[in-house]
């Protein structure tokens, strides 16, 4: 259900700010603001009185809400309220004041001027504490927050150097531990992954860009359930179609899937669009998938910074995957790195195009050997990222329950990454 967001802000101009990104949310019901501290309490008491499910899940503190000081204010809001989370707005965001409004009772601080990335984390993030208090409490329902889950986003520095393979390998090797794994392809026009495990699919991704409230039983309709176990969102049969998707549905996809699912792996693509570009800036891990060749990283280097212009994630946020390894090639991780400027991925895969051929002809990816040495590779790199989840009596080797004694997640020596 939609997370209930109370702003207290008494400063008019602060408050049509506030409001107006509360609203672009995904899964947010702002509700009427309230301009002091004083009805703000009065507020919360009323609805307290009727049942605990009627209270906001979050609210939202301005620092200069009066007549009590903001950080009194939380205080008291903590104490008889605890099943709401209440985020302090502010422009002083140094160390000490966090600290201090944490002792408070905050359970988040975001910074002025506002941005919707941080006021989303925020948002999500408390929302989620709420609807786990209110669960122990005994009267939380359904909460459909989008918070929870770990998303992975894949990208390809160019077309062809394996990156919807590398987000399908990563979503069976997160499966086969345990976790429950969403696989979206986000590849709207030309995406591969219902190709690439033999699915016959009616509904897509599209289906869901034009709903509001994305509920369990839509998501659950929409969502294709393969014999691995993963969940398939698929891209459209129809490329022209993935034009629906907007960066706003992709948000609230993205944010329902999170709330569902373990792990969500979403292949991007090569070409950047406004939901892909969503879908990476909300990710907890963004891959970029390169060859090591001139004109791949090349493709590399200038996809991350038109992502660091675009605002959508910064160089040092993201890690460069590299694909096809061999120890003979002039162009090493090392290098990659510094071309980069980002992370690079301890595990690299590498070149055994012989291995995969007969199972990406046949459809079948997910038959491919466990002896393979790209699916060890793989399924080394969920690990490295921490995807899987080991079984009871593999934790010294980090082996995925499932494919017990046929992968180790120990980082490659050669890899140079």
């Amino acid at each position: 259900m939609p997370t209930r967001i109370l702003p207290a802000v008494g400063d008019a101009d602060a408050v049509r700010s506030l409001t107006t990104l509360l609203s672009q949310l995904p899964d947010a019901e702002p509700v009427a603001p309230v301009a002091d501290s004083t009805q703000l309490v009065d507020t919360l008491a009323r609805l307290a009185a009727e049942s605990v499910d009627e209270l906001p899940e979050v609210v939202v503190v301005h620092e200069r809400i009066g007549p009590v000081p903001a950080l009194e204010l939380i205080r008291e809001v903590a104490l008889r309220f605890p099943a709401v989370g209440v985020i302090l707005v502010t422009s002083d965001a140094s160390p000490g004041l966090f600290q201090a409004a944490m002792d408070y009772g905050a359970r988040g601080l975001a910074a002025l001027p506002l941005s919707y990335e941080e006021l989303a984390s925020r948002v999500q993030a408390v929302a989620q504490w709420s609807a786990g208090v209110r669960r122990h409490l005994g009267s939380g329902g359904d909460v459909f927050t989008g918070v929870g889950g770990t998303v992975v986003t894949v990208s390809g520095a160019k077309g062809g150097v394996g990156a919807t393979l590398t987000a399908v390998q990563l979503a069976l090797a997160a499966q086969a531990s345990g976790r429950t794994t969403a696989l979206v392809d986000m590849d709207l026009q030309t995406g591969d992954v219902a190709a690439y495990l033999d699915v016959q699919f009616r509904r897509s991704v599209v289906d869901l860009a034009a709903i509001n409230d994305i509920s369990p039983r839509v998501l659950a309709d929409a969502v294709f359930r393969h014999d691995t176990g993963l969940a398939l969102l698929l891209a459209p049969g129809e490329g022209e179609r993935g034009e629906d998707v907007t960066d706003r549905a992709a948000r609230q996809i993205v944010s329902a899937l999170r709330s569902r699912y373990e792990v969500v792996v979403i292949d991007c693509g090569a070409q950047l669009g406004g939901a892909g570009a969503a879908a990476v800036e909300m990710a907890d891990t963004a891959l970029l998938v390169t060859t090591p060749d001139v004109i791949a990283v090349r493709g590399a280097k200038r996809a991350v910074r038109m992502w660091d212009r675009l605002q959508i994630r910064k160089a040092e946020e993201t890690t460069v995957v590299v694909n096809r390894h061999t120890r003979s090639t002039e162009i090493q991780p090392p290098l990659i790195r510094k071309i980069t400027g980002t992370a690079v991925a301890a595990t690299a895969i590498p070149a055994h195009f012989k291995e995969l051929q007969a199972v990406v002809d046949a459809g079948r990816v997910h038959e491919l050997e466990n002896k393979s040495a790209v699916k060890q590779a793989l399924w080394g790199l969920a690990g490295e990222l921490g995807l899987v989840k080991a079984a009871e009596g593999d934790r010294r080797t980090g082996r995925p329950r499932g494919d017990r004694g046929s992968v180790s997640f120990r980082r490659r020596r050669d890899s140079g990454g």
